[in-house]
């Protein structure tokens, strides 16, 4: 625990417990929607975005943020337009979003560890700048989530009902898409581009194996979302391994941990079923 004391680990904590959070509260729509890949195919095109800002010598994180919010966007009308399906549209911005950025960073004078960083991520080198960043855009992902999670249920779980009770479907469905790039971009430095999708989805895998409602299940996936960003950051700290691969391997172990725990207790419950129906049964009385 020494190693906290340190102002850029501190930073790295605050800013991997506000993309735990902030993430799996986005992903339980996507789940929903059967979108659980699009954080890959964000995340391929914001890529290209590091790519070219490294190449004009701009933000790299700025310039991504405007890339995969186009991407996103793009991805969400050509889905409802019903030209193409989704997971096609996904192949094509995993395949363009990552030639994209491989050609736009070696133009570019960047070397291989700046690439990595965007990739997998690299917590201990956030700024006090790339801090408040992350907190501002993250408080305001998870505050959108939250407040519209009436609306943005109805439209994630049947559009025509959205539609007919009145909602804007399409505004609804473009601020999803905005929110994914945005939350896709700010973890970057956290997790990166390659991983985030996991952070979003697995939390939410998890507690949907343990709660039945919509709201108890976004509260549970928050609830781990925490638990593996802080503890992936802890790991990380005392065993000297990259900080998103451990968040997001704390993630699926916690998953998979579940899984074999609810595998066994449904097991036996299945057992006891019968036992106890057993001894409810009358027992004949022989007359002598």
């Amino acid at each position: 625990m020494e190693l906290f004391q340190y102002p850029y680990m501190q930073r790295a904590l605050i800013g991997a417990l506000v993309i735990g959070l902030a993430a799996p509260a986005l992903g339980i729509y996507l789940v929903q929607r059967r979108l659980a890949l699009i954080g890959d195919g964000v995340g391929h095109v914001a890529l290209t975005g590091v790519g070219a800002g490294l190449l004009l010598n701009r933000s790299p994180v700025l310039v991504a943020v405007l890339v995969a919010t186009v991407g996103a966007i793009t991805i969400e009308v050509v889905r409802s337009r019903g030209r193409t399906s989704g997971d096609l549209a996904l192949a094509l911005l995993f395949y363009g979003g990552i030639a994209g950025g491989v050609l736009l960073v070696g133009l570019s004078d960047a070397t291989s560890a700046n690439l990595n960083a965007y990739l997998f991520g690299s917590l201990t080198t956030i700024k006090p700048a790339d801090l408040t960043t992350i907190a501002v855009l993250g408080a305001a992902i998870l505050v959108t989530m939250i407040a519209l999670r009436p609306a943005l249920f109805a439209v994630t779980h049947d559009e025509e009902y959205a539609r007919v009770s009145g909602l804007p479907v399409r505004t609804l469905n473009l601020l999803i898409a905005v929110t994914t790039a945005v939350t896709v971009t700010i973890a970057m430095r956290a997790v990166g581009v390659l991983l985030i999708s996991a952070l979003m989805v697995v939390p939410v895998a998890t507690a949907q194996q343990v709660t039945r409602g919509f709201r108890s299940t976004m509260t549970a996936a928050m609830a781990l979302g925490l638990f593996a960003a802080g503890s992936g950051v802890w790991v990380a700290a005392t065993a000297n391994t990259p900080p998103g691969a451990s968040v997001v391997l704390l993630a699926i172990a916690s998953f998979l941990v579940v899984a074999v725990a609810g595998g066994i207790w449904r097991a036996l419950r299945r057992r006891s079923v019968p036992a106890a129906a057993a001894a409810a049964e009358p027992h004949e009385v022989v007359l002598q």
